[in-house]
Order: C-alpha cells, then structure tokens, then sequence
C-alpha cells in the first residue's frame, strides 16, 4: 500500500485507511494528545501512556500511513503533530456519505408513504 498524502479528497481506498488507523483505542488517545497539545516527541507522546515506547512508535507509524500525522526532526528528536487537513477530508467525506443517506432515506420514506 502507498502512502497516503497529497489528495485533495478522500478517496474509498484512503478513507478505509484513515478509518481502520482511528479503530484503535490507542491511537484515538495519540490523536487526541497531538489535537489539544501539539506537536509532540516520542518521548512526550509516550508519558502518560500505558503502552512502551515502542509501540507507540508502532502506532504513529499506522497513523502516518493513513495521513492522520507527519513527523520532522528536530536536532535529535523526531516530533510528531497532526495533518489537520487529512482530518478536513474525512469530515467532508463523512459529510457527503451521511448526504447520501439522507437523500435515500427520504426517497424511501416518500415512496412508504404513498
């Protein structure tokens, strides 16, 4: 699988990654720490945590993978924040799924009714 990072919408394919990457109880908690505490190290990531190190590089490796966060390196440190746009995509793509449902849902309940 490649990488998924410069489309401008989300894609099925991309989406059932995004999705499938926000399916862990773990990852949501990164997530949330690098929405209300910025960009982050492994270190800052890691403290607080109830899983190693390691698997919390494990998990932001699944999530960058998926577009949901990127990393850059700072001296010696790799910090990790997230790709608000990717987060963007998938509200848009929900969004339009639910538009979708709705415009069924009414036809149905049209054609119930009469």
């Amino acid at each position: 699988m490649s990488k998924i990072r410069n489309s401008s919408d989300l894609t099925a394919q991309a989406a059932a990654l995004f999705f499938a990457a926000l399916g862990d109880q773990q990852r949501l908690w990164l997530l949330s720490r690098l929405c209300h505490g910025g960009p982050r190290s492994i270190t800052q990531l890691a403290s607080g945590a109830r899983i190693s190190r390691q698997a919390v590089t494990k998990h932001l490796r699944v999530m960058e993978h998926a577009g949901l966060v990127c990393s850059s390196r700072r001296g010696r440190e790799r910090v990790w924040q997230l790709e608000r746009k990717r987060l963007e995509e998938a509200r848009r793509y929900l969004s339009q799924i639910s538009a979708q449902w709705d415009t069924v849902l009414e036809r149905l309940r049209v054609f119930v009714e009469k």
